[in-house]
């Protein structure tokens, strides 16, 4: 009996101990996690808003294939959200607060636990890399949640390998979004022609892209100093194109509605494309799908026993890359001028 008094005592102080040392935890808790992603961050800040895109990248998923996902009405911005259920309960988050491709500000429900607060910060770089924060943490923890906390090993234990395999999956898809093209044979149709000023000079395929990117710079900064009006979006006349080799010799341009008188000595001329006959193709995605879709185009008069004309091919840039910063979402328009 006395031994069975002794070891009564003994569990007794234990649990009086455990007691103890789960009161004197921290009130309050935060676990964050980085990973630097090669991505706008514009394109991921889209991805994370929008909750009917989390389940494809969440790590709490994956582990448990039969969570249930529950998504109202509205899942983006300001007041969206979703609910989760799995074996442990019933969770809910929400968007409280948003600073567009910069910051989220979200608040987490779990089962019976005090909310917590959930946020993401998109830092972008020089070098096209943004750096995601995640972070989520809680304050004024009661006793309960603390000694949920201390038999499982602690939030950073729980959290940390979630947010570290959630973003690295969110890296991969966001990347596989960027690579997404279409490229799409309209047929015979006319291009209506027009004027246009440009600025003649030759690229590799190493360095065509910055190439152009400083034409149309120049083009726009003499049109600008000359009150000069674009009337179209920029696009590239092939005067010449050598597969061997890899190069071309191009004109970039931007099309004016009227006839510009330049000076003779001014690298920046005013030229003119009559109404035409063409061959059209239309790339959306990346412009380094590009070869493929002039590839596809060729093979399309060779298949259809189409002629050029002696007018130059060219292609039209239809919008603006810095407006839509996912490359998926570029559209191109190439037209070869037939007979």
């Amino acid at each position: 009996m006395k031994s069975l008094k002794y070891i009564f005592f003994l569990i007794l102080i234990a649990i009086i101990g455990l007691a103890i040392y789960i009161a004197v935890q921290p009130n309050e808790f935060e676990v964050s996690r980085t990973r630097a992603i090669k991505a706008p961050a514009s394109v991921i800040y889209n991805n994370v808003i929008d909750f009917k895109n989390w389940e494809a990248w969440s790590s709490w998923v994956e582990a448990d294939p039969d969570m249930k996902i529950t998504l109202p009405e509205q899942t983006s911005g300001i007041g969206g959200s979703y609910t989760w259920q799995d074996k442990d309960g019933v969770g809910t988050m929400k968007n409280i607060e948003t600073v567009t491709n910069k910051s989220i500000t979200q608040q987490m429900q779990f089962a019976d636990f005090p909310s917590s607060d959930v946020s993401w910060d998109f830092t972008p770089n020089e070098d096209g890399i943004t750096n995601v924060t995640w972070t989520i943490s809680g304050k004024d923890l009661p006793f309960g949640f603390k000694a949920f906390a201390t038999f499982m090993g602690g939030m950073e234990k729980q959290i940390a390998p979630h947010y570290e395999r959630s973003l690295e999956k969110l890296d991969s898809i966001v990347q596989e979004s960027m690579k997404v093209y279409t490229i799409n044979i309209n047929g015979e149709t006319e291009y209506g022609g027009g004027f246009y000023m440009y600025k003649t000079t030759s690229a590799t395929s190493a360095n065509i892209s910055q190439i152009i990117g400083k034409q149309f710079g120049e083009i726009m900064t003499y049109m600008a100093k000359n009150n000069i009006i674009s009337n179209g979006m920029p696009f590239t006349i092939y005067n010449e194109m050598n597969a061997e080799n890899e190069s071309v010799i191009m004109s970039n341009a931007i099309p004016v509605r009227d006839r510009i008188n330049v000076n003779n000595a001014s690298e920046i001329l005013c030229g003119y494309t009559p109404k035409t006959k063409v061959i059209k193709t239309t790339l959306k995605g990346n412009y380094t799908n590009l070869s493929e879709a002039w590839e596809a185009t060729m093979d399309y008069l060779t298949k259809n026993n189409l002629e050029q004309s002696n007018l130059k091919p060219f292609e039209i840039y239809t919008n603006d890359p810095g407006k839509f910063p996912n490359p998926a979402d570029w559209i191109t328009e190439i037209y070869i001028p037939i007979k």
